[in-house]
């Protein structure tokens, strides 16, 4: 057998024959799971099932093998693997058949039956985010991991590296808003590290001109110049939400300030963090809501 090149897509769906039973029923239980449809022309419920079960193969994109066999003509497999009634199904893994059923079940269970033995639609960009972030590519790994996060129904565990990531790269506000949203029976230790890796940043990133500012601002907070100057600095020191509420927040007070210059630094801001940023989407929503 001549071996696959490495970005070759893997096989789907095959038919099964005498030639190639040991090779798709049993050697390649080893690598990933095979799911063996017995069927026949004749058999009904065969035809409402088969369908289904080619649906799944090719949305699996090869996480399984659904491998076909005629039962009528492969009387010998069918002996066998025991096959009494038709359709039956198989699981096999490691060269030994380990789940199924018999007769045409709906969709709905033959995925349920398959999610048992198949990895999660997010393991894969689950797992090429950590191999990243190990790397240290952490602004890479972000996109991923809010895939992952998504496909998941938002696994705290999952958030819990979103916000790590967030913090390497030095934007607290993003990893303070996904830590904010972890259920108290989520906060596990990685999330009190994260809490005070916050603290701990916070405090180091409050330089001198930072505090004079934020007392300036307190002293005058209708001094759009001081607010100004403010979040210019917020933004400086990598606290980009802070910097886009008093942004907007001046936009709001006075659209034209500076002839414009806070909401080009709004936008700059924005433009920065990238479309897919949540903060980004959420402040650029606040501007789209407050000038139309």
């Amino acid at each position: 057998m001549k071996t696959p090149e490495m970005n070759a897509p893997l096989l789907a769906i095959v038919d099964i024959t005498l030639e190639n039973a040991q090779q798709f029923l049993i050697d390649e239980s080893f690598n990933r799971p095979v799911v063996i449809d017995f069927w026949a022309d004749w058999c009904g419920p065969c035809k409402n099932l088969m369908p289904i079960l080619e649906k799944l193969a090719n949305e699996y994109a090869g996480a399984f093998l659904l491998a076909k066999v005629n039962a009528d003509e492969q009387q010998m497999i069918s002996s066998q693997f025991g096959v009494r009634s038709l359709p039956t199904v198989m699981v096999m893994q490691n060269g030994q058949p380990i789940d199924g059923f018999t007769g045409a079940l709906p969709e709905i269970q033959v995925r349920e039956l398959l999610a048992k033995y198949l990895p999660k639609p997010w393991e894969a960009p689950l797992n090429q985010a950590q191999a990243l972030m190990a790397a240290g590519n952490f602004t890479d790994a972000l996109p991923l991991l809010r895939e992952a996060h998504d496909a998941s129904q938002q696994l705290a565990s999952i958030a819990l590296l979103m916000a790590q990531c967030h913090l390497e790269l030095n934007r607290i506000d993003n990893a303070e808003a996904i830590l904010s949203a972890i259920k108290i029976v989520d906060q596990d230790a990685h999330y009190e590290q994260l809490i005070a890796e916050i603290a701990l940043k916070k405090q180091a990133a409050k330089t001198p001109e930072l505090a004079a500012l934020e007392e300036a601002y307190s002293q005058s907070p209708q001094d759009l110049t001081v607010r100004y100057q403010l979040a210019l600095q917020y933004h400086q020191e990598a606290q980009y939400r802070s910097a886009l509420e008093h942004l907007l927040e001046i936009i709001r007070t006075e659209r034209n300030f500076a002839e414009g210059e806070a909401r080009k630094t709004f936008t700059a801001i924005i433009a920065a963090l990238g479309k897919a940023d949540p903060l980004a989407i959420e402040f650029q929503r606040k501007l789209f809501t407050l000038l139309y």
